[in-house]
């Protein structure tokens, strides 16, 4: 019962109401935090961050690298840290907020406290936030530029160059001289303000793809499945109970107003570290409902939608390899590594279509709007994959005293912090040979060019895409 109140009402009733108003709070929080989607801290995918910003975690003994391999190469590929809300997120919040405010108070005070305290809220959000790196995001970037090179030190030593590029975006921008200061005066760059090269046509690659944009991006038909999504069954029982709870007329929501209110609650999360009242409108199920909806909004624009999605993607995985292949010649040339790290910062936009083009978090069925109930244990949670300063890591290894010379150069991946396994042999580290061999076709058969011209013919229906 004491949980079902509004805060306002259990300060007045109980005389340690602040202390029990944050052990309620922090437990709505905690049972939604996990279904924010691509809006989720970086801390839920490692939550041993929470206790220690700088902690590696527990021991990763899935690397099995020989003791006399060392490392060539580190390229890292990283979704911008936490971030205000977009312009048009943050107009939709005012909207819904206006809406609540324009309720009887003394009425909505008796009838709907939860309306009331959102009423009472105070709407701190301006448009001129719009998407920009929150202070909560530069501390996201530095603590990890600080755990990459105590997890790499070699690469991350004095004199060793960094190359760092970045998205054209703030946010992106900003995080890339987050990250460089996050690797104090170490690396001899004279400076520590690094020039950031801007570099869209890979941080941005979805931008510059004829086809993708025309067919997915401005279509909405490529989005019919979330808006069937939007308006079954599963979302209408939240839209009832969220309007239940602000005394609203249902038709005065929308599956937008809805998904708006949710992401507050993350945003207050994320940003801020507390646990906003928009929270208390949503149960653990009902977040379930919303992870799923931004999750189809994932796969079908950045997943496994479409082809064209990851397809679009294969100009920034040739030029990964292009650079692992250098690495290999130089070090074959007894020369040194030319570029031994290389960092760029992009968006959940690039990495998505890029572990996607790879063949990672990929279901055997498709996400649909009808199969909300059979893809409750589905591989494809973008929370999970890229949560805000999400990194994808390649690192090249040189090894002596192998069997082989295919074993001489060898690779491992990491997707936030953790070791992955590669398909084609399910260890979490490959020779070079091998893995290029497996990615063979992509890597000689995928040309952006010709991949993201629009078609001559006028494609209308989705199932040709």
């Amino acid at each position: 019962a004491v949980a079902a109140m509004a805060p306002s009402r259990i300060a007045a009733a109980f005389p340690s109401a602040a202390l029990l108003l944050l052990l309620l709070l922090a437990v709505a929080s905690a049972g939604l935090s996990g279904y924010f989607g691509t809006k989720s801290r970086y801390e839920e995918v490692n939550p041993h961050l929470v206790r220690d910003p700088l902690s590696l975690g527990p021991t990763a003994g899935a690397s099995r690298l020989p003791a006399a391999c060392t490392p060539l190469q580190l390229r890292a590929l990283l979704r911008h840290g936490t971030r205000y809300p977009t312009a048009g997120q943050i107009r939709r919040l005012g909207e819904l907020h206006a809406r609540l405010l324009r309720r009887p108070t003394a009425a909505t005070a008796a009838d709907c406290p939860a309306a009331a305290d959102l009423a009472a809220w105070q709407m701190w959000y301006e448009e001129s936030l719009d998407g920009r790196l929150a202070p909560q995001g530069r501390r996201d970037m530095e603590h990890l530029a600080r755990r990459l090179a105590a997890r790499f030190p070699a690469l991350f030593a004095a004199r060793r160059r960094l190359v760092l590029a970045s998205s054209s975006k703030h946010r992106c921008l900003q995080s890339g001289a987050a990250f460089r200061r996050g690797l104090g005066p170490s690396l001899s760059l004279g400076t520590d303000e690094v020039e950031v090269e801007v570099n869209d046509s890979l941080m941005r690659f979805f931008d510059h793809c004829a086809k993708f944009v025309a067919l997915v991006e401005e279509n909405d038909a490529a989005m019919c499945q979330v808006n069937a999504f939007k308006e079954g069954s599963e979302m209408r029982k939240v839209l009832e109970k969220v309007a239940s709870a602000l005394c609203l007329p249902v038709e005065e929501l929308n599956a937008d107003l809805v998904q708006v209110a949710f992401l507050t609650c993350s945003y207050e999360l994320a940003i801020k570290n507390v646990t906003s009242p928009w929270c208390s409108l949503f149960s653990e199920e009902d977040a379930k409902v919303l992870e799923y909806l931004n999750d189809l909004k994932q796969y079908w624009k950045r997943g496994y939608g479409y082809d064209i999605n990851s397809r679009s993607s294969c100009i920034l995985f040739q030029d990964i390899f292009q650079h692992l292949d250098k690495a290999v010649e130089e070090s074959k040339s007894s020369k040194p590594i030319s570029s031994p790290l290389i960092v760029q910062v992009g968006h959940a936009e690039t990495l998505q279509p890029l572990l996607a083009l790879m063949g990672f978090f990929k279901d055997d069925e498709p996400l649909k709007a009808n199969n909300y109930i059979r893809q409750t244990h589905r591989k494809f949670r973008s929370g999970q994959i890229v949560p805000y300063a999400a990194n994808l890591v390649f690192v090249l290894y040189h090894c002596d005293q192998v069997k082989t010379s295919n074993e001489e150069y060898q690779v491992q991946m990491l997707l936030n912090e953790k070791p992955m396994s590669f398909h084609h042999s399910n260890e979490t580290i490959s020779t070079y040979a091998d893995l290029k061999d497996y990615y063979k076709d992509i890597l000689e058969n995928c040309h952006f060019k010709e991949e993201c011209e629009l078609p001559t013919v006028n494609i209308t229906a989705i199932d040709e895409l």
